[in-house]
């Protein structure tokens, strides 16, 4: 098979020499040979600073992984992207998600329109509806004041809110009980409604076409809790508002389409948590700080349009994941951050990314044949250090880190935030340097633990530090990641933008269902695990109901 295109850059085969000369040199070399590599290997700007002296890089690599992202035509795609060219080829969509958080007055048109006069109109809309609800004035159908706030999502429309609430939980309103439902399981709905009185709360029901599967069953059930709690099926149009731009299912649900908040299609799911996918984020920490957020999400942008890919950090840390993908064969990420409200950040970044990147056709629909997105996973510190760290300093796989971490906590207790960073210096210093088999022994260690308690080091990690989580580092951080992101899928040359993976399992379960819940036994021509396994779990739910054991 003939190589594909990027493998045939002469940029590429260049990193492919580099790497063979300088992918095993060792972290101890480099700092030796540069012991001013901690003050030089940095980047900083939008409140964040970027310290990536532990890659496994030198000035060479870096300028070589610039020269690649100038073959593979970055600033042009970046460019294409901020003037609403159709980047996403296979929908024939523009990519829009800046447009979200560009300041009002700005311009960003698509097809002739301004698309950030029509954001704002939204976010005007939503912030006039929250103040309504944070201050008490929307009552519930029987005069209650609303208190609970239920978001019902699925994929982009649950992690983002999902995650932000927990990051921000510091700015929200303590008086308001947030939850979330996603899982079209029933106990994930169940539990998120316990122990809330009906007549205190709102349902946000975020689906952009009201007739995602797994939405609607929820939203359904939500609506049957809560007219069995108030016996009225009025109670759904003080109780529930959609974020959607179907209007005729929205009014058939029984929600005023006066509290339909809309969005695009030129924003995909997991680039939409700053739309009026966000209004529970709003709900929690109010228009204030939502706005806040937003600025922070467009220093980010402003940076990545305009600043030199020498100090740029999403297209450093793009150019990063490259390397450590490519050329030194690490195929996955841990995202660990050192702040307990960024609990859920981990997994927000797994379907920001690997929905993004795990492609293996090019934009041309040509088979890859290098390795695209990487796994990304991780926990936050220090919980992680007691679990998988153990594989990322000893294993035989290398598993690049980035570390996050803030000068400030929320919630000062005594010396304990020190004792946060301290680990998380100490995680990136051990990494790097590890311990040889002379030091170990230096330390009285009996020769036969000797190897046991060697570490190699050479895992590569980067330090992310900012001064304090606040909603404005929040959306510098999302964005960073965002941006980087794209810089990879350029290089790789796929839609970062589409995700047709996620569409056959949604098609396929359509057929299931009916064939799970069919009163006579159906007549089923899958293969035969599948065949067998519907036949199985019928039995099972049926003697269950009969309660059989």
């Amino acid at each position: 098979m003939s190589q594909s295109r990027l493998r045939r850059l002469p940029q590429w085969q260049a990193l492919q020499q580099h790497a063979a000369s300088i992918g095993e040199t060792h972290l101890r070399e480099l700092f030796a040979a540069d012991p001013q590599r901690g003050e030089t290997f940095i980047a900083e700007d939008v409140g964040l600073y970027l310290d990536y002296s532990k890659q496994r890089v030198d000035a060479d690599t870096l300028r070589l992984l610039r020269e690649l992202a100038a073959a593979c035509g970055l600033p042009q795609h970046t460019e294409a992207m901020f003037r609403g060219e159709r980047i996403n080829r296979t929908e024939d969509r523009a990519v829009l998600h800046v447009a979200l958080r560009a300041p009002a007055g700005e311009r960003i048109e698509l097809d002739g329109h301004d698309v950030v006069a029509d954001v704002h109109e939204v976010l005007e809309r939503m912030a006039a509806f929250a103040e309504q609800v944070r201050g008490g004035s929307w009552l519930g159908h029987t005069g209650k004041r609303i208190r609970n706030v239920v978001s019902i999502g699925i994929g982009g429309s649950d992690l983002g809110p999902v995650m932000a609430y927990e990051a921000l939980r510091d700015y929200s309103d303590r008086d308001m009980t947030f939850r979330f439902v996603s899982n079209v399981d029933g106990t994930d709905f169940v539990e998120a409604v316990h122990g809330l009185d009906a007549a205190e709360t709102l349902f946000i029901v975020c689906s952009k076409t009201f007739t995602t599967l797994e939405t609607l069953s929820n939203a359904q059930a939500a609506r049957a809790w809560c007219i069995r709690a108030l016996a009225d099926e009025k109670a759904v149009a003080k109780h529930f508002v959609a974020v959607s731009t179907n209007a005729g299912e929205v009014a058939k649900f029984g929600i005023d389409t006066s509290h339909m908040f809309g969005f695009w299609d030129w924003v995909g799911g997991r680039y939409s948590m700053e739309s009026a996918i966000g209004l529970s984020t709003m709900l929690a920490i109010g228009p204030d700080r939502f706005a806040e957020m937003l600025a922070g999400f467009h220093a980010m942008d402003v940076h990545f349009r305009h600043t030199p890919y020498e100090r740029n950090l999403p297209v450093l840390m793009g150019l990063l994941g490259v390397w450590n993908n490519n050329f030194l064969d690490a195929a996955s990420v841990a995202v660990l951050p050192y702040e307990q409200y960024l609990k859920r950040f981990p997994a927000y970044l797994q379907q920001l990314t690997m929905e993004s990147n795990g492609k293996r056709v090019t934009l041309d629909g040509a088979a890859v044949d290098y390795a695209t997105g990487p796994i990304y996973w991780g926990e936050p510190g220090t919980n992680g250090q007691h679990s998988f760290y153990q594989l990322i300093h000893q294993g035989t796989r290398i598993v690049p880190c980035d570390f996050i971490g803030f000068g400030q906590g929320l919630n000062p207790l005594g010396q304990q935030h020190d004792l946060l960073i301290a680990n998380l210096l100490a995680q990136g210093e051990a990494l790097a340097f590890g311990k040889t088999a002379d030091e170990v022994r230096a330390e009285g260690t009996a020769e036969a633990l000797v190897a046991h308690r060697t570490f190699e080091g050479n895992r590569p990690s980067s330090t992310i530090l900012a001064h304090k989580l606040t909603p404005h580092v929040l959306g510098a951080l999302i964005a960073l990641y965002e941006h980087s992101v794209f810089v990879q899928g350029v290089i790789w040359g796929i839609d970062s933008f589409d995700q047709w993976g996620v569409e056959l399992g949604k098609q396929l379960a359509k057929t299931t269902i009916a064939e799970l819940t069919a009163k006579d036994e159906p007549v089923l021509a899958h293969d035969s695990s599948t065949n067998r396994l519907i036949r199985r779990y019928r039995q099972l739910r049926d003697a269950a109901a009969a309660g059989k054991p």
